[in-house]
C-alpha cells in the first residue's frame, strides 16, 4: 500500500530480564539479536533482529528511569512485562506523519536511539496510547533516515503470519486503510479476542524452520 507498512514487531521482556528473553528468541529463531541501545526519551532500551522483507523485531525493557513512567511507550513497555512480557505490537511505517497527526488529532512525538556504533538514529511516532487503550491496534513510526532502518542487513529470517486478537474493521478505521492490504504478503489471522485483544502470536521462516512466537 503506497505510503504505508508493516515497519516492525516489539516484543517485551519478561520478568526473567532482557539478557534471557533475547537469548532465548535467538536460540528459537536460529539468529542472534544486536544490541539497539537506549531511547533516552522514553526509558526503554531494545535489540534488534533484521528480517527479510525490510521490516525487523525488536525486543524492548524498560529502564528504571523518570522517562518510562512519563512516556506513553514505556509506560506500555512496563504494563506487558509485568503480565509476564511477550508481543507489546505491532508498528506501521508511513510516510506522511502529517496527514496522520491530522487524522489522529494530536502531535507526532520524535525518538531517538543512540547505537553501540555511535549512530543515533532519529524518527517519529504517534498512537501509543492507541495500542495501551486497544492493544489490537499498531502505532506508527516515520524514519528520518531510511539507510539506517533496523532491518537493513536482515537475512534468513522472514516474517510469515500473524494472529492478531481482535477486530480487522477496528484496527482499519483505526489505520484509515484495510488492515488486510496493508498485511497483504503474510496470512493473517483474526481471531475473537478471549480476555485482551493484541498480537497472539507471528510465525517465521527461519533457520530453524517455521517457529511460532
Amino acid at each position: 500500500m503506497a505510503g504505508m507498512r508493516l515497519d516492525h514487531l516489539s516484543y517485551a521482556c519478561g520478568p526473567e530480564g532482557c539478557r534471557a528473553t533475547v537469548e532465548r528468541l535467538s536460540t528459537l529463531l536460529g539468529a542472534e539479536f544486536v544490541d539497539g541501545g537506549v531511547h533516552p526519551r522514553f526509558g526503554t532500551v531494545n535489540h534488534i533482529l533484521p528480517l527479510e522483507n525490510d521490516r525487523y523485531i525488536e525486543v524492548v525493557d524498560v529502564l528504571d528511569h523518570p522517562a518510562s513512567d512519563k512516556a506513553p511507550f514505556g509506560q506500555a513497555v512496563r504494563a506487558r512485562k509485568e503480565l509476564g512480557g511477550g508481543w507489546l505490537g505491532w508498528v506501521v511505517a508511513v510516510r506522511d506523519m502529517e496527514r496522520m497527526e491530522q487524522r489522529l488529532g494530536r502531535q507526532a512525538v520524535p525518538g531517538n536511539r543512540h547505537r553501540p556504533d555511535g549512530v543515533n538514529l532519529t524518527w517519529r511516532q504517534i498512537g501509543v496510547k492507541g495500542l495501551i487503550a486497544d492493544p489490537q491496534l499498531p502505532f506508527f513510526i516515520h524514519w528520518d533516515d531510511l539507510g539506517e532502518h533496523p532491518s537493513v542487513g536482515g537475512k534468513g529470517v522472514r516474517l510469515t503470519a500473524l494472529e492478531i486478537a481482535g477486530d480487522p474493521g477496528r484496527v482499519t478505521d483505526w489505520i484509515g486503510h484495510p488492515a488486510d492490504h496493508l498485511l497483504n504478503d503474510l496470512d493473517v489471522a483474526w481471531v475473537g479476542p478471549n480476555g485482551q485483544p493484541g498480537l497472539n502470536a507471528a510465525l517465521f521462516d527461519t533457520p530453524n524452520g517455521i517457529v511460532r512466537l
